[in-house]
């Protein structure tokens, strides 16, 4: 058998920003997994959420992982291989909290173990990259580069990841979850027609790429006090982007109300 597992992301700060090169500040969200297990089997075959059945009969959905599969086992030699992939998950999808990166990570991690290989970083990262850009079709590559690592990172769109130490203390992060579902590639198109329409509105993208810069700062110097206001400053600018709603709205309201340092989408 083989098993690999892989955790969620959540974006602290500079989602949307990140298109436009401008920094943000992603950390690995461990509180969530996905665990991939490698099982013999006489067929390629595939179990998880959406689909239990030949891997050759997924989903559209699916059919990146497809793709990884034939990808692994054609670079290594062993296309005429069968088994069974169990995939079990903890991170809810399409709420931007990398759950199709993780997959990736964790299947690619299943397959080395399964398979009694050792793959450095830059291999998992390039079967990763591989399956994200099928399902994505130009995907930063910021899930997987967090997902793949145990530290907070600083990340600016077509440069080399900058990782930093988490230095906060006595903090805690509380995760909501509105239970709304999020099309990234919708909003993504959303704010750039927002931008094209109202070119002023560049200026909070700008903002918020500083404001990442600042959170980085203060999660090294352990000052929660100032990472709460950044919070607070970076939600005011999504709202202008019209990125926010009013059920998020409300869930920050709610967070102030009960002590929170600050809270942003």
């Amino acid at each position: 058998n083989g098993f690999g597992k892989a955790s969620g992301k959540i974006i602290l700060i500079g989602e949307h920003a990140a298109v436009y090169y401008e920094p943000a500040v992603v950390i690995p969200f461990t509180e969530t997994q996905i665990n991939t297990q490698i099982l013999p089997c006489d067929k390629l075959e595939i179990d998880c959420e959406y689909f239990t059945g030949l891997l050759s009969d997924v989903p559209e959905k699916l059919l990146n992982l497809q793709a990884l599969v034939a990808e692994f086992l054609d670079k290594h030699n062993r296309k005429e291989e069968r088994f069974k992939i169990k995939i079990e998950s903890s991170i809810p999808s399409e709420r931007g909290i990398g759950s199709s990166a993780a997959v990736a990570v964790s299947m690619v991690r299943a397959l080395a173990d399964y398979f009694d290989m050792e793959l450095s970083s830059d291999e998992q990262l390039y079967f990763a990259n591989f399956s994200e850009k099928i399902a994505h079709g130009n995907p930063s590559g910021m899930d997987v580069a967090t997902i793949a690592s145990s530290k907070p990172l600083l990340f600016i769109k077509g440069l080399e990841p900058e990782y930093f130490p988490m230095n906060l203390t006595d903090t805690y992060l509380l995760v909501a979850d509105t239970g709304q579902k999020g099309q990234t590639k919708q909003v993504v198109s959303d704010v750039a027609q927002l931008i094209q329409d109202q070119p002023e509105k560049m200026n909070h993208i700008k903002e918020l790429g500083k404001l990442s810069l600042q959170a980085k700062t203060a999660i090294i110097e352990n000052d929660k006090h100032t990472l709460g206001k950044i919070f607070n400053l970076a939600q005011e600018h999504l709202q202008e982007l019209t990125v926010s709603n009013a059920r998020l709205d409300k869930v920050c309201q709610l967070a102030y109300e009960n002590g929170a340092l600050g809270a942003k989408l």
